[in-house]
């Protein structure tokens, strides 16, 4: 039933609402035979691990989609949709180009190495007559890239695992003659698989990968809290089952 409310109820919730411009991009884990071939060209790790995710001036969090069929004949004159499969869209980075181009060179290098598979000393990429052939997927795939989203008080954050990332799509970056602006280069990235929320060996530790809420002992005082008001029990009672522990109910 809706019924007047003030304006005081609800301010806390508009006024700690997320902003878009906080988050940061982690570019690791890449496959040794890739590292190689993108180090002897001046892209060295700490490139890669720390300056080209802070270059990354626009990012997307991942999205997913669920695949269905329609099964006919369970119910007579309906039809039923059921999931079978989940699909990921692909996310697009933005960043900004350095003076030493090697933004450009990252993206570029990493898409070169993917269908590089048959350069050779008799096949040259400056031959007339130069062939591609693809390099195997565990090479050139990226398993530990990163989008954290934060706020400006760091109390909350919100981390995205990519499993098999890879680049697809460099965008015609276009130059002119007129007043000079940031150079940028868009780039469209595939991706097996995302997860959602913190999987390191800390968190599972802790009982708090996936964004869990704490376990095992480690419950924080705001989870207790949260619990209580959303539960309307005790505190006690929320700590107990917060860290995994039973609440015996007595019935006299």
């Amino acid at each position: 039933m809706v019924r007047p409310r003030r304006i005081s109820d609800f301010k806390p919730t508009f006024t700690n609402l997320a902003q878009t411009s906080h988050y940061q991009v982690f570019f690791a884990g890449l496959p040794l035979m890739l590292r190689q071939h993108l180090r002897v060209r001046g892209l060295n790790s700490r490139f890669i691990r720390e300056t080209a995710g802070l270059l990354c001036n626009s990012a997307v969090l991942p999205g997913s989609r669920l695949a269905t069929a329609d099964i006919v004949g369970n119910h007579h004159g309906v039809i039923e949709k059921m999931a079978h499969s989940r699909l990921f869209t692909q996310i697009q980075l933005e960043f900004y180009v350095d003076n030493e181009y090697k933004t450009l060179k990252f993206l570029e290098h990493w898409m070169e190495f993917i269908a590089n598979g048959s350069t050779s000393r008799d096949n040259r990429q400056s031959n007339k007559d130069y062939y591609v052939r693809m390099e195997y997927p565990n090479t050139y795939k990226c398993d530990e890239t990163r989008i954290i989203k934060f706020d400006r008080d760091y109390k909350e954050e919100l981390e995205y695992k990519f499993i098999g990332l890879f680049p697809i799509d460099l965008t015609s970056t276009q130059v002119k003659y007129e007043q000079s602006q940031v150079l940028k280069a868009t780039a469209a990235f595939s991706f097996d698989r995302y997860l959602m929320g913190k999987y390191d060996t800390l968190s599972v530790a802790r009982g708090r990968e996936g964004n869990k809420i704490s376990s095992k002992g480690f419950a924080t005082s705001g989870d207790i809290q949260s619990y209580a008001e959303d539960t309307g029990r005790s505190l006690e009672f929320a700590e107990v089952v917060l860290n995994g522990g039973f609440v015996e109910s007595v019935i006299e």
